[in-house]
Parts: C-alpha cells; structure tokens; sequence
C-alpha cells in the first residue's frame, strides 16, 4: 500500500540513494525505484544500488581542492555516500579511493534497512507530474525516462560521450618492471607505474593512433566531456600531448635507472585486496581486441589479463540554466525535482551533492516547508549556480572547480586563495545549516 503522503524516487545510483537517505531521514516515506536487476544500463553489471565503474570516482580528499571541499560539506550535511565511502576506502594517496563492490553493497544495506524507504526493483516509463517526485536515473537513462525528461521538458536529446578505463589483474602486472611510487613523494606510493625509454613511447603512440575505435552511431555526433577524454582522442592531438596528460613522468623516478622515465603509465588499486588495477586516465572507445593488442604494449603489461575492457557510453542531461530552479525543481512542473548528473554536473561526487539537495527539497515539498537553496559561496551552492544560473551559450556539464565561486570581496594572494575560499564556504555552509 502507497502511503497517502510518499515520495517518489526514480534511480537507485549515487544520487538517488543519497536522495532518498536525506528524505528518509527527515520522516518522509520514501519509494525508491531501481530497474536492475530487471534491466541494465550498458556499463552496470552489478545488482547492487550506488554502482561505480572506477574505484577513485570520488577523487582528490583534500579540503583545499573544490572536490575535496564538497566532500566535507556532505559530511557535515549527512551524506550517506561520504560515510561508506569511508568505510570502504583503499589507499590511493590524497585521493578518496574506495573499494567498488563493498562500497555498493554497503549503501544497498544502509537503504534496504532504513524504516522510512520501500526499494522497489522495476522499471519506472512515467510519472504523476502532480505528486512529489526526484527524477535520479543518471547519465545512462533508459530510453523511456529519457523520453520523459524530453517531454518535461519540451526539448529533444542533449548529451555528450563518456569513456572509462580497462581494470588488470594484478597478478599479470610485470612488477620487475612496474614500480610503486606516488608523484613527488618519497618511498613507496600508492600508484603502480610503468616506465617508457623514448622509443618504446614512440612506438606505443604510433600502434595507438593506427588502433581501430568501436564507430558511434552515424547520427550522433561525438561530445566528450573534456575532463574524462579518451586516451585516443587525447593522442589525437598531437605527439606529446599524452606526456602532459596521463603519461606525464613528472615526480616520478624509475628506481632501476635513477632517473624520470620518458613517460608513464599509472596503475592504481581497483579493490582493498589489490587483486586488481585501473589504469589511470586510460579511459578508452577502442575495441577489445585493440586494447589488448595496444595496451600490452605497455611496458609491465605484456602479459596484462583485464578484468574490464575500456568502453564508451551515452550521458545524458538536461539544459539546466533553461529548465531548471536553483531548489533543483523543473520550472514547469514543481513537483518534480532531479538529481544527479541528468542536472547538469560531472562527476560522482558532484551528482551525490546534487541528489542530497534534492532529498532535503523533496521532504520539505511534502512537508510543505519552504524549499531551500545553499549559499552561493559553499561548493554545493556554486554547482547549483552553475547548473541553474549559467550564462553560457552552450552548457556543458562541468566538475566542481573554484572558478565556479563567487570572488572573495577583497583581494587575497595566490598562495592563499584556496585556504581563503574554503573558510568562507564552510562558514557560510554552517550559517545555512542553522537555518534549516
């Protein structure tokens, strides 16, 4: 039986189940819907909610990066994700890394759990546009809901390519070759590197250029997000851009030559175990076969087995400035609320904040509270401007970045600037808590 008064959440990812968590929290019953494992999305394999296909999807944990500040606004704020994230976490350096399945299987307990929310395993083609509703289906919405956002929203498809990178076993890394180290640290790190003398670049460049790429459909038009391009699209343009971008040798040294490699390429831990590796910044739309003939080039990775070929897939958002409030309701129908990455944010972490907002406005809509909208100055206040305010011609899903945040009312130098934004947005992020 419907409770009289529920709230309806469509999508059982990171934002969705954060979503519901605050709802839920708040006294609201909450009917979570979740098509898997009915149905999935072409990079879901799991049955589990909160999916992630990379193991340091949450990146950078320091309070002096945007994303490390976003992290610790959640954290004050509640977040579900950011307490298993916790919880599941795997050494990878200053980067908040987790162990994926865990991670997963850890938020579905905490959800399944909770008295306040009944998950229920089917596909959802529709809704009541009169009853309280966050729309969380993610980047790779089902044909059907992304049919609906188009109607909600009076607009046709807009989305751009997203690519992710191959995972190795472990036990095929050459670790003669590979070595432990972290960028700029002394002693073992927590990345796997794989070293290139020139020539050995040379010629994995060259094979990678030549390699055959799985072909888009003839009437979609390629749009990466620049943040996560493919690593052939990326060689692409030129030579020596890989030796800027992924394969950059800076603060490394070899410790069979004592000396910075040519170029390398980063092998980070996928699981708690280390049983399996992701290859940094080698998100990829080659074939399988390419991949493995391409890849094996690699030095440390002759004999590499992948757990997981690279693959490229559809993300789909909606034009935020246009359609939608900075409370994350649709502007033609306020009962309807949207979270995640379909709001026009990048990243895990990012499509998390954005899911928390829409789970505190979802229970004050039926409550019948006033909805609520973070300080522009905090890193979810400045995602929301940027989703909801921007002034760009052609929005483009965008990272949490400091760019994003009003400029401080004085000028701070440089060196300080960061420590300078972080103060004034966790005071800001406190004043708003109080008031809600």
């Amino acid at each position: 039986m419907v409770p009289e008064k529920s709230l309806t959440i469509v999508g059982g990812g990171l934002a969705g189940s954060e979503a519901a968590w605050q709802a839920a929290n708040r006294g609201v019953p909450v009917r979570l819907f979740e098509m898997k494992p009915c149905r999935f999305s072409p990079a879901h394999e799991s049955p589990d909610l909160a999916e992630l296909v990379c193991s340091n999807s949450l990146r950078s944990n320091e309070l002096t990066s945007a994303v490390g500040l976003l992290k610790e606004e959640m954290r004050r704020l509640g977040s579900l994700i950011m307490a298993v994230a916790e919880q599941t976490q795997v050494p990878a350096g200053k980067s908040l890394a987790v162990d994926r399945h865990r991670f997963s299987s850890e938020v579905t307990k905490s959800i399944q759990s909770h008295p306040n929310v009944t998950l229920i395993r089917e596909e959802v083609g529709d809704l009541d546009v009169e009853a309280p509703s966050i729309i969380a289906t993610g980047p790779l919405s089902s044909a059907a809901m992304t049919q609906l956002l188009g109607r909600l929203t009076d607009s046709g498809d807009l989305y751009f390519y997203d690519a992710i990178a191959p995972i190795v076993y472990a036990e095929s890394i050459d670790k003669r070759i590979a070595f432990m180290a972290s960028r700029y640290q002394d002693g073992e790190g927590d990345y796997l590197n794989c070293p290139f003398d020139e020539e050995q670049y040379q010629v994995f460049y060259e094979a990678l250029m030549k390699a055959e790429q799985t072909p888009l459909r003839a009437f979609e038009e390629p749009q990466f997000f620049e943040g996560c391009l493919p690593i052939e699209v990326l060689a692409s343009r030129g030579d020596k851009t890989l030796l800027f971008g992924p394969m950059k040798p800076v603060g490394l040294k070899d410790p069979a030559t004592g000396k910075r490699p040519f170029a390398v390429v980063q092998l980070r831990k996928e699981n708690l175990e280390g049983t399996l590796y992701n290859m940094v910044g080698f998100q990829t739309r080659l074939r399988r076969p390419a991949q493995e003939r391409v890849f094996r080039m690699i030095p440390a990775l002759a004999d590499a087995r992948f757990a997981r070929f690279g693959s490229v897939h559809r993300n789909t958002f909606v034009n935020g400035p246009k359609w939608l409030k900075p409370t994350l309701q649709l502007k033609n129908h306020p009962n309807i609320l949207l979270a995640g990455q379909i709001t026009g944010v990048e990243g895990y972490v990012e499509s998390t904040a954005m899911g928390l907002l829409a789970g505190i406005n979802g229970a004050r809509l039926l409550q019948g509270l006033p909805l609520v909208v973070p300080p522009p100055e905090s890193a979810l206040g400045a995602l929301v401007c940027h989703i909801s305010a921007s002034v760009s011609k052609n929005f483009q899903p965008m990272n949490v970045n400091f760019g994003l945040f009003p400029p401080p009312a004085k000028r701070i130098p440089k060196k300080h600037r960061r420590d300078a934004y972080v103060d004034r947005a966790l005071q800001e992020l406190t004043a708003w808590t109080q008031q809600l």
